[in-house]
């Protein structure tokens, strides 16, 4: 720092504040400290400057599995929120969701130094009386039932899940068949009982449950079952993934779509518009799920305290071409 201070003509503190993006640095004062800095391949010393602040500007970040679209897009929304408020991440997996594992998750992090940590955590497991969070850690936790204890961010499952069914049936269908996502989600979960409320508001009958695992594949498997019940002219899939193996299954046995049954995905992915037809679907806004969760993280580490209750981000229906009115007679 004294290297760059001397070739700049400025003081040691004045390039201090430059690395640290102070805005008290005039503009043509700051470009020589910059040019100084990349002649002499100067780098600020993170390890010190953490020492000086007690922060590290990075976060740590849990999860279970990089399988499924949602934990994916989310995880990748959280890395842009955070460098967009100059923190990087720390991505720490967990094979097998349990105590050992989640209290080892959390040790590892502590050792490479992150000031906060968001965790994409199902709900069963925060629930289970195995898992408990250490104390005196800030943390958000993602896509869970936990906002008595944790600060929680998640998308409106509920609401999203009703819009699909009430968009179903104002369309004039009797019913809505329900593809479900895994028993141990809770997202599926949530989804699966607004289905199920979203029903019964409307005094129709829930049809049998049928259950995949957020894969396309399942979504086959599962579609080739529902092509055979002659009575099933609508469907709300839990995701896209899912919806996209039915719609292949429905197409392969004869059942045309949205001509014979109508569907409705959630997640609305980008390839979503490219299925065959166009998938109506839910939207997640994730991009803002992984703001809040930044945003969220961060108050507690200036606060130092850990707010409790659900954000919930809202969602919205995007109307394409695998839904239309029910066929009379």
């Amino acid at each position: 720092m004294a290297d760059v201070a001397r070739l700049a003509g400025v003081s040691s503190q004045t390039v201090s504040r430059v690395s640290n993006g102070h805005p008290s640095v005039v503009a043509g004062t700051r470009e020589r400290v910059l040019r100084a800095m990349e002649q002499l391949g100067y780098r600020p010393n993170s390890a010190a400057r953490a020492l000086r602040s007690g922060r590290f500007r990075t976060i740590g970040v849990i999860l279970f599995t990089l399988s499924t679209t949602g934990n994916t897009r989310t995880l990748e929304a959280i890395a842009v929120s955070a460098a967009e408020q100059g923190y990087a991440i720390t991505l720490q997996p967990v094979a097998v969701p349990t105590q050992t594992g989640v209290h080892g998750a959390f040790t590892r992090l502590g050792e490479l130094a992150v000031d906060g940590i968001i965790v994409i955590m199902e709900v069963n497991l925060l629930d289970a009386a195995t898992i408990t969070l250490p104390p005196h850690v800030q943390v958000v936790v993602v896509d869970s039932d936990a906002g008595d204890r944790y600060s929680v961010v998640d998308t409106d499952q509920v609401g999203g899940a009703h819009l699909a069914v009430r968009h179903l049936l104002d369309l004039g269908h009797s019913t809505v068949w329900h593809l479900a996502g895994p028993d141990g989600s809770f997202a599926a979960q949530r989804r699966e009982q607004a289905w199920r409320e979203a029903l019964a508001k409307d005094w129709r009958a829930a049809p049998p449950v049928v259950r995949g695992d957020w894969s396309a594949e399942s979504g086959y498997r599962a579609g080739l079952e529902l092509a055979g019940h002659q009575d099933c002219t609508a469907v709300f899939a839990a995701n896209d993934q899912m919806a996209l193996g039915l719609l292949r299954a429905l197409r392969e046995c004869g059942r045309r779509v949205p001509q014979d049954v109508s569907v409705v995905g959630f997640d609305d992915i980008p390839e979503a518009a490219s299925f065959a037809p166009p998938l109506t679907t839910v939207h997640q806004d994730f991009a803002e799920v992984g703001r809040r969760c930044v945003d969220g993280v961060l108050r507690e580490i200036s606060r130092a305290e850990v707010p409790t209750g659900a954000v919930l981000v809202p969602t919205r229906l995007v109307e394409r071409s695998s839904t239309a009115p029910a066929r009379r007679g």
